[in-house]
């Protein structure tokens, strides 16, 4: 049973890998994460040196407690950011949260100065494809055989954040989505 309240999003910190890897097998169970893999990111997430974004979505459950609904992560290289993963637990999908996820991502990418957002997603993800063209990511190519196994070709798309051509507002009435690069 769900909580009733919108889940709140907040940086994720490393007591949250192991409900994050329950999500991630859940979604992605051929191509899931590592627990390596979150904490090499998390590394790299703080400080002054940063050059990650990871935030989770947390919600509230009638006994009391909470549990991550959702999760997401943006790496940035120079003026180039690449949306590493965002993925929304199914009983949330259709609620608006992986547009607060991209939009926490695309702000974190403002902040890393970053002129481009670069994402893979799955060619057979129609759901998640739809959500980036509402922010204004458009498709620029593909990686063959990208998502392992099934040898799953990727869509690479780009988001321009140009000053003047800032990521679109995206709607909270998109469907929840799942992506993961």
């Amino acid at each position: 049973m769900t909580g009733t309240e919108t889940p709140r999003l907040r940086e994720m910190r490393w007591w949250d890998i192991d409900p994050v890897l329950e999500l991630e097998r859940d979604l992605f169970p051929e191509d899931a994460w590592s627990r390596g893999m979150f904490w090499s990111e998390l590394a790299h997430s703080r400080g002054p040196e940063a050059t990650r974004r990871y935030v989770v979505a947390e919600e509230e459950t009638e006994q009391g407690g909470s549990r991550i609904v959702g999760y997401a992560g943006l790496a940035s290289a120079g003026d180039i950011g690449d949306i590493q993963t965002i993925a929304v637990a199914r009983d949330q999908w259709g609620t608006g949260l992986g547009a607060r996820l991209l939009t926490e991502l695309l702000r974190a990418a403002t902040a890393f100065e970053c002129a481009e957002v670069m994402l893979e997603c799955r060619v057979d993800n129609v759901r998640a494809q739809k959500l980036y063209e509402r922010f204004g990511f458009e498709p620029i190519g593909f990686r063959r055989g990208y998502y392992q196994p099934g040898n799953v070709d990727a869509l690479v798309m780009r988001l321009t954040t140009a000053p003047d051509s800032g990521p679109a507002a995206g709607t909270e009435t998109e469907e929840g989505t799942q992506s993961n690069g």
